[in-house]
């Protein structure tokens, strides 16, 4: 007597892409990556000092410095939410190692400029406030993802690192919001430009808690064959 193998088609898992939202994330920050590289030219070129970027001249270290780590955190961190890299322990850790510093540098650097720097025109003391509120959250955000990983709490890592990173990459969402109006209303008075701004942040605020939200479903959902395993499921740019 002989057997034949079932002649029945095997199901194919789908997978899905994984480049999308790096993709994403990368173009979104390529906005204030590029204009922090036309500052930069402006600072090295010899541009003419307006009233826009008198400050900047005056006291460029706290503007370059932000630029770099901003550059650094944003691009650096969109490779985080690639599965096929987060799954790599090697590189989550050494890149981790490198975006902690790099979103702490950015967030106090913004936070010095917001003190310290005279206000530009346009801005006010709502923005002024959103900026400090945010800039704190974020730098808070690093800090205890940073602490969260040290005593092997690898959601509460997640959760903290993904936070402090929609809030890193704000800025990309604030060209967004900001150029329609500009588009149809022209440039924004200050109590406008203010909404624009915060409504950016919390934009990408919400879209984190969502994300960390829709993990913690998928962590209850999927077997775990140890806690490790998974937790470094979970997107986290640090």
């Amino acid at each position: 007597m002989t057997t034949q193998a079932s002649s029945a088609p095997v199901p194919r898992v789908r997978r899905r892409p994984q480049w999308p939202v790096p993709a994403g994330l990368i173009l979104l920050s390529l906005i204030p990556v590029i204009a922090g590289a036309a500052r930069l030219t402006e600072l090295t070129g010899g541009a003419v000092v307006t009233a826009q970027n008198a400050r900047f001249f005056a006291s460029p270290v706290p503007v370059v410095t932000h630029i770099l780590s901003v550059t650094i955190y944003s691009l650096l961190g969109a490779f985080q939410f690639l599965p096929a890299l987060r799954g790599r322990r090697g590189w989550h850790r050494v890149a981790g190692r490198i975006l902690a510093p790099a979103g702490l540098l950015a967030a106090l650097s913004g936070l010095w400029m917001t003190l310290f720097y005279p206000l530009p025109p346009g801005d006010g003391p709502a923005l002024f406030v959103l900026r400090l509120v945010f800039g704190s959250a974020m730098a808070a955000s690093i800090v205890l993802g940073v602490a969260a990983i040290v005593r092997r709490d690898f959601v509460q890592h997640g959760a903290w690192m993904t936070r402090g990173y929609a809030i890193g990459v704000a800025a990309g969402t604030q060209a967004l919001t900001g150029l329609p109006w500009i588009l149809l209303v022209g440039p924004p008075d200050e109590p406008t430009r203010a909404v624009l701004l915060g409504a950016a942040w919390a934009i990408n605020v919400a879209v984190a808690e969502y994300v960390i939200r829709r993990r913690a479903m998928w962590s209850v959902r999927v077997p775990r064959s140890s806690g490790r395993t998974a937790a470094t499921g979970a997107v986290t740019p640090g």
